[in-house]
């Protein structure tokens, strides 16, 4: 029997938000690396043997969650690459959340500082990457979202498989 594929958990961005973000991603991604749409990954590498303790907190957790402001206030320059920065101190104590439930389970790189950001160009030359960082960064205006709710992923190697959507509660729809 094949041993479970990693999973990966990332935040579900709101739809006009996701456009442009996804939109900046096709522009200046590599197109033979751009195998997934624009994310923002809470956790690289779940174990894939626990996706069904995974999942049922995830279910539990976003039945209580309201969606998440996001600010995505600067252009970072990644080395080989260029991210958004997002500002979301309800993101930042969500991950911290999860992070101390599945402690056992994190992966070196997840067990790391948090500091979430949308990649829209990654594994380049360094100057390809310079070029594009200096090109957005003195021209670039804040944006604003929310984060709607929970995805998580099977990693294959190539593209992921979404394995399930934990939607956050919106309160703003609920009848007393």
């Amino acid at each position: 029997m094949d041993e479970p594929v990693p999973l990966i958990l990332t935040l579900e961005l709101d739809p006009a938000l996701f456009v442009l973000l996804n939109s900046l991603r096709e522009a200046h991604f590599p197109p033979e690396r751009n195998l997934v749409p624009a994310h923002i990954t809470l956790f690289h590498a779940l174990p894939g043997a626990e996706a069904g303790p995974i999942a049922d907190h995830l279910a539990t957790y976003a039945a209580h969650t309201t969606p998440l402001p996001l600010a995505l206030p600067a252009v970072r320059f990644l080395g080989c690459g260029v991210a958004l920065e997002v500002v979301s101190p309800g993101l930042v104590a969500l991950r911290y959340t999860l992070a101390q439930a599945w402690a056992p389970w994190l992966s070196r790189q997840d067990q790391q500082r948090y500091r979430p950001h949308v990649t829209i160009q990654n594994k380049v030359p360094p100057e390809v990457a310079r070029r594009l960082y200096n090109e957005l960064a003195p021209r670039w205006q804040a944006l604003a979202g929310r984060g709607e709710g929970l995805c998580l992923w099977h990693y294959r190697g190539g593209p992921w498989e979404l394995a399930a959507r934990f939607p956050f509660s919106d309160t703003t729809t609920r009848t007393e």
